[in-house]
């Protein structure tokens, strides 16, 4: 007899699992939010994430057999596969690499989190816990970056588009 695992296919587990997790992580904000207001749930829920992602990105190294973070390939090969392994199907973005400043761009333009908030009505309060997991990889491997624009309210909601830079200090480690 074959089990329900063995007969789902991998793109309906991951869709699963993503769905699921996404559903949480909305339910969790909404009841944190009713709790103990809008302002304690975002500091809350930005620790959260990036607590989450440190964890989350030890975890995804070991599955793609990446010892460490030590140059910018090394940071391109770890996000590309977090992000397909990570990010919902229902969420657009785009990468722009830059070697020459060792930077990253991110452009959201479809975003679950946007609205969600813009669902409940919190968008003018919100605060960005997506940019959060990012920054949380980054701790995990200890190294230095700097964002450009800065802030936590969500850029979507303020300016009609997400798009964050994000360059990276590896020269503060030693690294190339």
């Amino acid at each position: 007899m074959n089990t329900t695992l063995e007969t789902v296919d991998k793109e309906q587990l991951h869709s699963l699992l993503l769905r699921s997790w996404m559903t949480h992580d909305a339910m969790w904000l909404a009841n944190t939010i009713r709790e103990v207001g809008i302002e304690r749930a975002n500091k809350l829920n930005r620790a959260a994430v990036r607590d989450m992602a440190v964890v989350e990105a030890k975890r995804i190294c070991k599955l793609i057999d990446l010892d460490a973070v030590r140059s910018f390939d090394d940071l391109r090969r770890f996000v590309e596969a977090a992000t397909e392994l990570v990010i919902p199907p229902f969420m657009d973005f785009t990468v722009e690499w830059s070697a020459t400043d060792s930077s990253m761009q991110f452009e959201i333009t479809e975003c679950f989190a946007f609205d969600g908030v813009t669902m409940l009505g919190i968008a003018d309060d919100y605060e960005c816990g997506i940019y959060e997991r990012i920054y949380g990889w980054l701790n995990a491997f200890e190294l230095s970056y700097e964002v450009s624009p800065t802030g936590d309210h969500c850029l979507k909601h303020q300016t009609g588009g997400c798009l964050r830079r994000i360059t990276i200090a590896f020269e503060d480690l030693g690294f190339p």
